[in-house]
């Protein structure tokens, strides 16, 4: 039960984060979604697909991970594993989708700042 809370939490956090990035990238039409070493972005998508990728990567990873460890008996020894690893997977997509925002963030800005 434990497992599935920390999933909904997860999946909850990185969706309201997904709809206050909307509010706040209104204007644009499309977001950047890879850049290139030289900082230029490489293809973007439009912006309801782009804030929609984390969430859904959210639930599809954790939800899978979720579903293992309810269904797999874990090795001997290794019993008190699964919750650590799945909030440690959630932090990391979280980070991941606070990176990308503020990526996207510098780059739809970058414009703006040069016409200072």
């Amino acid at each position: 039960m434990l497992m599935l809370l920390v999933l909904l939490l997860f999946v909850a956090t990185s969706s309201c984060n997904a709809l206050r990035a909307n509010k706040r990238f209104h204007s644009a039409d499309r977001l950047p979604m890879q850049w290139s070493l030289t900082d230029e972005v490489n293809w973007s998508a439009p912006r309801p697909v782009a804030l929609a990728f984390m969430p859904v990567l959210t639930v599809l990873l954790l939800g899978f991970a979720t579903g293992l460890s309810l269904s797999v008996a874990p090795r001997p020894g290794q019993e008190h594993f699964a919750l650590p690893v799945l909030v440690l997977m959630g932090a990391a997509l979280l980070a991941g989708q606070q990176l990308h925002l503020w990526l996207a963030w510098r780059a739809l800005n970058r414009g703006k700042e040069q016409r200072l």
